[in-house]
């Protein structure tokens, strides 16, 4: 294994360290193979509270910062993937309520997530994809609740979440609702395209909201304001989204590594020939850099402007993202035939990367944000 820096508390990454040796690595692979969420696994790490590392003591978490946050994330990552997915979608329930939810929403769902609660995202519809400006899921006021009917998809976690935010259109626009599972005329299924080949943390679920009743404080933030506010929230899980992709480049680049020092070929071990050294010089500067580049975007979350958050949250998971795919496509080709094995955990590795090329914002989205920010930068200073 290559030592990385810790660029965050030492202590704190040895602790996750040695959750993710322990309850994580061992079964990384079935998780993928078997397509499961691994409730037992994220149950384990809000009692060790980690699923609220953020969160401030009161509220049952951590008070740690983003920078925290980006080595517990790297971590998982390292460890597996989908374990990493698995909190990205609590932790952007909570920063959605943290950020924009009224006290009485707060103070009702925030000291769950330390006990344990599962959250899912619910974004996404059939008909209109990633763009949520205006949806078919509708809410309208009926007396002291709001009453939701409509169905959401793809819903990333949802195979174990038992507490959906979710997008629906009021009648001044796009808002957000938190919505617990076991409230009357909310059901989910599998739909047919519910499976993708990495980031396996079980199937992608649709849910339907037939007549969902939800109080009036369940409204989070401003009616009409949705979109800002989901968006916002994604800026914050991109960074993290950037460090899990570190987290799969360095166990891909270790895997290899250690394959390489074993193999002997030629009469000498794979690792001495200058070809098999090149790859790794390259990967492990990229690797560098794009780490460098997460842990900067953490620092600008804990106290930068609005601007340079998308900014850098936006760089940093294109940049982590690509050096991911990259790391895990070179990996197999330093290992040969082996690396092409199912048993070998390289594939996994490179679906993993490749899905969250797409997955949390794009490469070409997140091109098309920093391309704006540039664009609105020199148009400042235009001569």
């Amino acid at each position: 294994m290559l030592a990385w820096p810790d660029l965050a508390d030492g202590a704190l990454v040895k602790e996750v360290r040695g959750f993710v040796l322990d309850c994580v690595q061992p079964e990384a692979d079935r998780i993928d193979r078997e397509d499961f969420y691994p409730t037992h696994i994220v149950k384990e790490s809000a009692r060790r509270g980690f699923n609220t590392i953020t969160l401030p003591a009161e509220l049952g978490g951590r008070g740690g910062d983003y920078t925290s946050a980006v080595a517990l994330f790297e971590e998982l990552g390292y460890g597996s993937a989908a374990v990493g997915i698995c909190l990205i979608t609590i932790f952007q329930a909570q920063t959605i309520i943290r950020l924009f939810g009224c006290d009485s929403l707060k103070a009702r769902y925030l000291p769950k997530f330390s006990q344990g609660l599962i959250s899912s995202y619910a974004l996404t519809e059939t008909n209109h994809g990633s763009d949520i400006r205006s949806l078919s899921t509708k809410a309208r006021k009926d007396g002291h609740e709001w009453v939701l009917t409509g169905e959401k998809a793809f819903i990333t976690s949802g195979a174990g979440a038992e507490f959906f935010i979710i997008l629906a259109e009021t009648s001044v626009g796009v808002s957000v609702f938190a919505v617990p599972k076991e409230l009357p005329g909310l059901t989910t299924y599998v739909g047919e395209n519910s499976a993708t080949f990495g980031l396996r943390n079980g199937p992608h679920v649709n849910l339907r909201l037939d007549g969902v009743r939800v109080p009036l404080d369940h409204l989070i933030g401003v009616e009409g304001k949705g979109v800002r506010q989901a968006v916002t929230t994604l800026d914050y899980s991109r960074t993290l989204a950037a460090a899990i992709s570190i987290g799969i480049a360095r166990a891909a680049l270790d895997h290899a590594g250690a394959y390489a020092a074993g193999r002997v070929a030629f009469d000498q071990p794979v690792i001495d020939f200058q070809g098999i050294q090149w790859y790794f010089a390259e990967l492990m500067t990229e690797i560098d850099s794009a780490r460098l580049l997460v842990y900067h975007a953490a620092k600008v979350l804990n106290g930068g402007s609005h601007a340079d958050m998308v900014r850098f949250s936006s760089e940093a998971k294109l940049k982590a993202s690509s050096v991911a795919v990259r790391a895990a496509n070179i990996a197999i080709q330093v290992c040969g035939a082996y690396g092409t094995t199912v048993n070998a955990p390289l594939n996994r590795f490179f679906r993993d990367a490749k899905t969250y090329e797409i997955g949390g914002g794009s490469s070409e989205v997140l091109k098309n944000t920093i391309g704006r920010h540039v664009s609105k930068s020199f148009g400042k200073h235009a001569v």
